[in-house]
């Protein structure tokens, strides 16, 4: 499995965006090993962007961009243009455009980090439906 994958956890790498779980293209390029980084998938893409509606994809605007890197707390502030970012639909397909070895393997171990995130989100939201409800019941006695 690649490095970068075993040094890194995949469910650091996913952010909420718009109301949905995403993941930035410098980072898939990273777990990827995209020689070229970013661009090699932004070109890849962009030549079969018909595969990639923007409930799949999408290039963050500049206030995204400047909570986002607020959030990480990183020095990229507006150093490039603004990320674009793949939701887990837009990461599976980018898998199939992505032909290799490496894609495959980095690909399922992303889609497992996203099921991962959605069960602990499932999880924090039953609990806490739970809570609000014995709140509730308390305070009608």
């Amino acid at each position: 499995m690649n490095k970068i994958i075993e040094k890194e956890n995949i469910e650091n790498m996913i952010y909420e965006i718009r109301g949905k779980q995403v993941m930035l293209d410098s980072d898939l390029a990273r777990l990827y090993e995209c020689k070229n980084g970013t661009k090699d998938i932004n070109k890849a893409v962009k030549r079969n962007i018909n595969r990639f509606p923007e409930d799949f994809y999408f290039q963050l605007t500049d206030d995204e961009t400047k909570k986002l890197w607020f959030h990480i707390g990183t020095a990229k502030i507006m150093s490039r243009s603004n990320p674009h970012v793949f939701t887990e639909q837009g990461v599976a397909m980018l898998a199939t455009i992505l032909k290799s070895q490496i894609a495959t393997k980095v690909s399922i171990a992303i889609m497992d980090a996203f099921v991962l995130m959605r069960r602990y989100i499932s999880t924090n939201l039953v609990e806490q439906k739970y809570i609000n409800n014995q709140v509730l019941k308390n305070t009608e006695d």
